[in-house]
């Protein structure tokens, strides 16, 4: 048996095994250990079998991991064994219907919300059940009934577009059998990606369709999955809103979420919890204790009259999206249409702008029917394609101007359209009509002032 992986000194290589061996310590031991610099006590945990040898990895009383070096000065004293650390759920547990809450579909997709710590390999990996979920976060038996159901079990850097279809025609099934309201368990990296993508593949939405992640895996004191799983819950059971948003963590005090329309928001840092903002625009409202505050009227609301929520037929997978940079060569763009591509987005500098160097190749893609959507890699703002010439000239070539389109929203709406019409007119009215909330008609006041805003708003909500 090789002990680097496996056993009493499960990742450890040789170096670390010694010195742990003279001590009598091996992982899941609780030990103090002194070194030249410092002195601490936790429990070894199993080492990342990638890392280097030479260092130990203990979990700390606060719940936070540390890697120690190791070497000749180093005195461990093994203080007590510990069983092995496992997080653990029953995904049979029945879950008793309260007739005076919502019922509420989770699907799951994957991602860190749904997932565990593998300390061997130092990875998060996919592996619980929904109904796991509800078992780890028992104060959503308060909320709603929950019925769960796993679409996927994939990291959200594997999404394909061909996966937003089948979501989109499970959501129409689910919100069509009666429920209140659905929640998407997916991983943050692409969630936005996501919930445009939905936006736009259903239609005649009678209940919310809410996203939900979390930053930090369930296992980890500081994960954000419970707080967020019952704001998303609370919204989705309890809103008048009948359209795909977002729900994550709204403030570094982690005492709020925002509700984030599905077009109009974007991961705005890779690692902390409040990772998320609505772009050119303040979220829709929020959530805090179970109560939903709206900032806006500007949503639709649950029907009044029982309609059928409809998923689109088709998707289009083959669309790119490009971001311009400095010496970008036409040669991708000819890449794309030699490929086969169906439609490309750009993501141009400024007010969308690409270099002249490529104009040749965007005609060309145009003139052999490839629909063109310029965005702006600003994030904030509109595209400007009159003010300077090159502007004019790429409109001329047939370059749409894609207004305040998120690129990668712009992405999902292009998938969308190509894959359910055909007529060039009708694409090209398609992409530069606001279908929802995609595009707005001016940048608010607040728009790129996005955290005063939202301030601002919330002052008013003391009380709330």
């Amino acid at each position: 048996m090789n002990n680097s992986t496996s056993g009493e000194f499960e990742g450890y290589k040789p170096q670390s095994i010694k010195i742990l061996k003279k001590f009598g310590a091996k992982t899941w031991s609780r030990i103090k250990i002194k070194t030249k610099t410092l002195s601490s006590e936790g429990i070894i945990l199993p080492r990342n079998q990638f890392a280097p040898d030479g260092y130990v990895e203990i979990k700390l009383k606060n719940g936070y991991n540390i890697g120690i070096p190791l070497d000749s000065t180093t005195n461990i004293e093994v203080l007590s064994q510990e069983p092995k650390m496992e997080v653990k759920f029953d995904s049979k547990v029945k879950i008793l219907k309260n007739k005076k809450l919502p019922n509420i579909t989770l699907l799951g997709t994957g991602g860190t919300i749904s997932s565990r710590l593998d300390y061997v390999t130092g990875a998060v990996i996919p592996a619980f059940e929904p109904a796991e979920l509800f078992t780890a976060v028992p104060e959503l038996s308060d909320v709603c009934n929950l019925d769960t159901d796993v679409v996927f079990k994939i990291f959200s850097e594997n999404m394909k577009p061909k996966y937003w279809l089948e979501l989109a025609k499970n959501i129409a099934k689910k919100a069509n059998s009666g429920v209140d309201g659905i929640l998407i368990a997916h991983g943050t990296d692409t969630i936005a990606y996501s919930s445009a993508a939905l936006s736009f593949l259903l239609s005649d939405l009678k209940v919310p369709v809410v996203l939900v992640g979390s930053q930090r895996s369930s296992d980890r004191p500081s994960s954000d999955a419970a707080i967020n799983l019952i704001n998303a819950a609370t919204v989705a059971g309890n809103a008048d809103l009948a359209e795909v948003v977002v729900s994550m963590l709204g403030s570094s005090a982690h005492d709020y979420g925002f509700i984030h329309r599905g077009t109009r928001v974007r991961k705005m840092h890779s690692s902390v919890r409040h990772a998320f903002r609505s772009i050119d625009t303040i979220p829709l409202g929020m959530v805090r204790n179970g109560n939903i505050k709206f900032f806006t009227k500007d949503y639709k609301r649950r029907p009044k009259n029982d309609i059928e929520t409809i998923a689109a037929e088709n998707i289009e997978e083959k669309i790119g999206l490009i971001y311009g940079y400095p010496g970008i060569s036409s040669e991708l763009i000819d890449f794309y249409v030699d490929k086969g591509y169906k439609g490309l987005v750009l993501a141009g500098t400024g007010l969308g702008h690409f270099p002249v160097d490529t104009f040749d190749s965007l005609k060309r893609a145009v003139d052999e029917g490839i629909p063109v959507v310029m965005t702006v890699q600003t994030i904030w703002g509109y595209t400007g394609m009159d003010v300077y010439e090159p502007g004019r000239k790429m409109q001329a070539i047939g370059i749409i101007p894609g207004q305040n389109m998120i690129p990668e929203v712009a992405f999902a709406k292009l998938s969308w359209i190509l894959g359910n019409y055909n007529d060039p007119k009708e694409i090209k009215k398609l992409i530069t009509t606001n279908i929802a909330g995609e595009i707005t008609e001016r940048e608010s006041m607040n728009g790129y002032q996005i955290l005063q805003g939202v301030e601002d708003q919330i002052k008013t909500l003391k009380k709330f």
